[in-house]
């Protein structure tokens, strides 16, 4: 069964851009490890102290084999490494979720305009 594991991370928003660092260091390291990123995101309008990351798996062991390799990658460790040493995260969250069947990555469908009588 496909899963996504969703991170929610509380960020210092002063360092938002140490973040953004992190975050697209993660863009080259988590699909060189295995894992489908969906992506990370920044806070825009509102909270400024929210982000989050999405990765997909296609089963709950492919994500515990993930893991390992993500251990072993030097750039992966390296990452891990600057976030403890910078403190931008300050608190950090996983889910995992199922996907439901059909709603994924739907293309929006074409406006239809009625016809007005």
């Amino acid at each position: 069964m496909p899963i996504t594991c969703f991170i929610r991370y509380e960020i210092d928003p002063f360092q938002r851009e140490a973040f953004r660092a992190y975050a697209e260091a993660w863009g080259r390291i988590i699909p060189r490890c295995g894992g489908q990123l969906l992506g990370y995101f920044l806070p825009s309008e509102g909270t400024n102290y929210e982000a989050w990351g999405l990765i997909a798996f296609a089963s709950l062991a492919d994500y515990e084999a993930y893991r390992a390799r993500l251990k072993a990658d030097p750039e992966g460790r390296a990452n891990f490494e600057m976030a403890q040493r910078q403190r931008f995260i300050l608190r950090e969250e996983r889910s995992f979720t199922e996907v439901v069947a059909g709603t994924l990555a739907r293309p929006a469908s074409p406006t239809t305009t009625q016809a007005q009588p």
